[in-house]
């Protein structure tokens, strides 16, 4: 019974380091989204989101692009504007559906791709040192958990059946 108890206590704290490590780990991002909007010039974290899921997937609509950075459709036509006017990327007209609009890479947004990835991947790779594989897929296990929480979470809080 008592070996019991404690597991349960120990697995709820398991749980509560997890929520307080995934609110601090959103916290942060939501600071680095922020100082994207104060360096004039630079690309922002979603304008490199958009950048690196054209560079994985290859060409695709504009609708697509908005859901993956988290934007309104109408904020993506605005970004993949800038981004075309940049010279990164460039707007196609889907063959199958003229009212369709979709966007590819060209070469130099595939160069700023490929320079963020050198500059972050040591970085990145730094961080996530001495963790066995099976650690990392654990990771992602739970956080993949996370998201499907928050995408079943309804507009008012409140969890969908």
């Amino acid at each position: 019974m008592a070996t019991s108890v404690a597991r349960t206590r120990a697995r709820a704290q398991g749980m509560e380091a997890v929520a307080q490590s995934f609110k601090a780990a959103n916290a942060a991002m939501r600071r680095l989204r922020g100082r994207d909007t104060h360096r004039p010039g630079a690309l922002s974290h979603a304008q490199y989101q958009v950048l690196f899921e054209l560079l994985r997937r290859g060409e695709l609509p504009a609708g697509g692009l908005a859901a993956v950075a988290d934007v309104s459709p109408a904020s993506m036509t605005e970004m993949l504007d800038r981004l075309a006017d940049a010279g990164l990327v460039e707007r196609v007209r889907s063959e199958t559906d003229r009212r369709v609009v979709g966007a590819r890479l060209t070469p130099a947004g595939r160069a700023v791709c490929e320079e963020r990835r050198a500059a972050l991947e040591p970085l990145w790779r730094e961080m996530l040192a001495g963790f066995t594989p099976a650690e990392l897929a654990t990771a992602a296990a739970v956080l993949d958990r996370l998201t499907e929480l928050f995408e079943r979470l309804g507009a008012a809080g409140e969890p969908k059946p």
